[in-house]
């Protein structure tokens, strides 16, 4: 069964962790994405302010590895549990567009 769970994000790198592996191998690097816009609901303008915590592996690690904090950029991906025992809401990165200049 696919059930949807797809996000779609704009923002600034808030902040970046260390380029590490995970025991296969992998690498993998820990990020912050922090997101500002103006939304409508319930009939009036909201301001949405957040930070979200966001995973990233293998290329797209060792692509956010070079980046730097307070670059603006766009990603896709999707929700999943940090780890078996912690159900908090980790974005886990499918694809990363820096977004200089647009």
């Amino acid at each position: 069964m696919d059930e949807a769970n797809r996000v779609e994000l704009s923002g600034t790198l808030a902040e970046l962790g260390a380029l590490r592996h995970t025991p296969a191998g992998i690498p993998l690097i820990e990020l912050r994405i922090r997101h500002e816009s103006q939304t409508a609901e319930a009939g009036s303008r909201r301001k949405v302010e957040a930070e979200v915590e966001a995973i990233a592996f293998h290329t797209h690690a060792r692509l956010l590895a070079a980046a730097a904090p307070g670059s603006p950029l766009r990603v896709e991906g999707f929700l999943c549990a940090k780890s078996r025992r912690s159900k908090k809401l980790v974005l886990h990165l499918t694809k990363i567009e820096f977004t200089e200049g647009v």
